[in-house]
């Protein structure tokens, strides 16, 4: 301060003219000698009060640079704001001081604990620690600065263990108990928002049982002192600092003291025979030899001399050039290119306060400005304790915090850290250790939120980043893979032909129909024999050919379902089935007229030719053609997504459409074989060598019990199975109907030509 003040004094920019008085005041980072020294400011310095308009103003004090700790800095800015006296602190960072309807005269040149902590929480979030331990001092500087850290590590989604709180003059049993927790605690991160005094009063109770190895974030108050790097269990500590600094020409003033200069203050009295081990007072320590004059401070290694890294005392720089500036913009003005200074105005502390807050300069490289709470930018070291070869602690800046940055671009890291005893890997703090993708976080019961189990993903959902808190759906076409981290396309299944049971049904619906063919290839050779005349061979062919429509119809159930498939297959399905039908049915009830006509007198088979057979057969199937196109009119089959079925997988198949039409086709296909079977079974007494009731008998209760059973097997069957069923009901039913009605024909007119007579077929034996 002094060597600021000399050089403003000696300025011919700043102040010209105008020299600056000062008076040091030691407040022994005590709040009541803060305060009486306050009061003493406040009063001025003149020993009785005047009166009248000659009332002298000598003695007024402009500005106050002070103090060093937030606890006096708050009593004496309550104090001198009362006066409006301004305060510009170089080391006070307690947020609440930004407050300017408590502190409205108050300015620091050390940026506000607001910042710090929130510099601390993204530290601790960048390196992936959620689980912390937290210690502070018990005062303003403390309290206020953990209460910040803590809103912070909220933010960041930081959880801590514990917070503990002492001050340095706790009973020792109270310095132990914080020891303790530090000791057993399960956190390996501790950050320590603690002023220097109680910091070392801490390490010195540890490292009488130092505990396991824990990784150290300190504040600018303690991080940067020599003396607790001597402890080495805390080698590895990280933390922000205040900007490192040169000020030129102040190591030249510091080296240049005389003993008979250090000698007037008391101050300096101290730190000499300290530096020196001798005594220049008139009453010498026994103890201690007498200063001689020999002693050269250019030969002494001590934190005094040592100007190559200034972080507070150019805090102290800053703080008195601002209030130099302050002053100088309050009286002086440039005229003609020359700087003229009033000095006899009579200057306010008001009017200082006024242009503090307007200051804006830069001295030696540093910005000086402060914003609308009296705050600087902030801006921090981040510096690191790393061994050095020889095995000593050193402070090496590693990175840096810049809050006039953009948004998550303040923090930046340049250099390699040494870590918790001197490893090279970065330590885990973790409650819970992080559940992987697939999983979900389950809080644990009554703890924070950064203590939680990990949960596999419920079926049919994913989480695909780490620590997610929940899992989603996967869309509806989509299905977890095993890991459930991704969403993958369901596959689509029907009814393809490459599948083995494709395969097989498709081969013996080909089969049938080749059989039907080769039937009708025998039946056409032989038509002119009996047994072909005999069964009405014009609906023989009619039945055969309908067959042989009905085993290639089952082929159009294969394959992926389109708008054309879907409609054919269940359409053709049900018109060549009528046709099968109606012809059987034809079939039989010639059968019973033949019969009826053999009897006396009778004559129904005029009423029953092969006319009428031809209409009945084209009337019934016309019918089944009718309800088909209505079918297809109002709401016809087309191919849909099954996302029901199963849920890891899609069925391609065709909905119905209209549910009453499709069963409409399947009924009136029932009724005419119900009509057929009953006729049938009327007809199943007459002789065998003459018709072929029974065989139609039988051929209709295959038939009937096939699509009898196909009902629940239909309906119960999933996915592609449930057309698989579909193919397997119109197969069964018409290789029923050709090898019971033609089979035992077809045997006959092949292997046993003697019973192909009409002699044979007369014999009523």
């Amino acid at each position: 301060m002094i060597f600021a003040i000399e050089e403003i004094n000696n300025s011919s920019q700043l102040l010209p003219g105008i020299k600056l008085g000062y008076q040091i005041y030691d407040s022994c980072v005590s709040v009541p000698v803060s305060v009486h020294i306050a009061f003493q400011l406040s009063n001025g310095r003149d020993p009785v009060f005047y009166e009248g308009g000659n009332c002298s103003q000598s003695g007024v004090v402009m500005a106050a640079v002070g103090d060093s700790g937030s606890t006096p800095s708050i009593s004496m800015s309550r104090i001198m704001g009362s006066f409006n006296i301004p305060l510009v602190s170089y080391f006070a960072t307690c947020a609440c001081l930004s407050d300017k309807q408590q502190f409205p005269t108050f300015f620091r040149t050390i940026p506000s604990d607001l910042f710090q902590a929130d510099a601390l929480a993204k530290l601790v979030k960048h390196f992936g620690w959620t689980w912390i331990g937290a210690i502070h001092s018990d005062s303003d500087y403390g309290n206020n600065g953990m209460a910040s850290f803590l809103e912070a590590a909220l933010r960041e989604g930081i959880c801590v263990e514990y917070t503990e709180s002492f001050f340095r003059t706790n009973p020792q049993s109270k310095i132990r108990k914080v020891a303790d927790v530090i000791r057993s605690s399960t956190a390996v991160v501790i950050v320590a928002f603690t002023a220097l005094g109680e910091m070392k009063v801490l390490l010195e109770e540890l490292a009488r049982d130092p505990p396991p190895p824990r990784q150290w974030i300190a504040t600018e108050a303690w991080i940067t002192d020599p003396n607790l790097m001597s402890f080495s269990f805390c080698v590895g500590a990280i933390g922000v600092a205040i900007q490192q600094s040169v000020i030129p020409g102040l190591r030249e003033f510091l080296l240049d003291l005389s003993p008979s200069e250090v000698a007037l203050s008391p101050l300096l009295t101290e730190f000499w025979e300290d530096a020196f081990n001798c005594s220049l007072t008139k009453t010498p320590d026994p103890d201690k030899r007498a200063c001689d004059g020999t002693e050269d401070l250019k030969t002494l290694k001590s934190p005094y001399t040592e100007t190559s890294q200034l972080r507070a005392t150019n805090m102290m720089y800053k703080a008195v050039y601002a209030i130099a500036h302050a002053i100088h913009n309050a009286v002086c003005k440039e005229k003609n290119a020359t700087i003229q200074c009033d000095k006899y105005i009579r200057l306010q502390p008001k009017q200082v306060v006024i242009e503090l807050k307007k200051v804006n300069f830069s001295q030696n490289g540093y910005r000086v400005s402060f914003d609308v709470n009296g705050d600087p930018v902030a801006f921090y070291e981040l510096v690191n304790w790393q061994k050095s070869e020889s095995g000593v602690i050193e402070l090496v800046t590693v990175g840096y915090y810049d809050a006039s940055l953009p948004k998550g671009q303040e923090f930046q890291i340049n250099r390699n850290l040494t870590w918790v005893e001197g490893g090279t890997q970065v330590p885990v703090s973790v409650c819970s250790e992080s559940c992987p993708p697939g999983t979900y976080k389950v809080l644990q019961k009554g703890k924070p939120i950064c203590c939680y189990d990990c949960a596999p993903c419920p079926e049919g959902e994913i989480s695909n980043f780490t620590d997610s808190p929940d899992c989603f759906l996967c869309p509806k076409e989509f299905w977890p893979n095993t890991k459930k981290d991704a969403c993958f396309p369901k596959p689509v299944e029907f009814l393809s032909f490459n599948e083995v049971l494709s395969i097989i049904l498709a081969a013996f619906s080909i089969s049938g129909a080749c059989l039907a063919i080769i039937t009708t290839a025998v039946f056409f050779h032989h038509r002119t024999t009996p047994i072909v005349r005999a069964n009405n061979s014009e609906l023989s062919f009619l039945l055969l050919f309908s067959l042989t429509l009905c085993f290639l119809c089952s082929l159009t159930f294969i394959g992926a379902p389109s708008d054309w498939s879907c409609m054919l297959r269940h359409t053709a399905f049900g018109i060549t089935f009528v046709l099968c039908i109606s012809c059987v049915l034809g079939k039989t009830i010639v059968v019973l007229m033949a019969f009826r006509a053999t009897l006396p007198g009778s004559n129904v088979m005029k009423w029953f030719g092969p006319l009428q057979q031809r209409m009945t057969v084209v009337a019934l199937t016309f019918i089944q053609i009718l309800i088909c196109i209505a079918w297809l009119v109002v709401s016809p089959p087309f191919p849909v997504k099954n996302l029901t079925t199963y849920k890891d997988k899609i069925i391609l198949e065709c909905a119905l459409g209209s549910a009453v039409g499709f069963w409409a086709v399947l009924g009136y296909i029932g009724l005419l074989a119900v009509f057929c079977f009953v006729l049938a079974v009327l007809a199943r007494k007459l002789p065998d060598n003459f018709n072929e009731a029974k065989m139609i008998t039988f051929s209709m209760l295959i038939f009937c019990a096939v699509w009898i059973t196909f009902i629940p097997a239909y309906v119960s069957s999933p996915g592609k199975f449930t057309v698989a069923v579909e193919i397997f009901a119109i197969l069964a039913s018409s290789f029923g109907l050709i090898l019971c009605i033609f089979a035992p024909k077809c045997f006959i007119i092949l292997f046993q030509p003697e019973k192909n007579t009409k002699k044979y077929l007369m014999n009523k034996n």
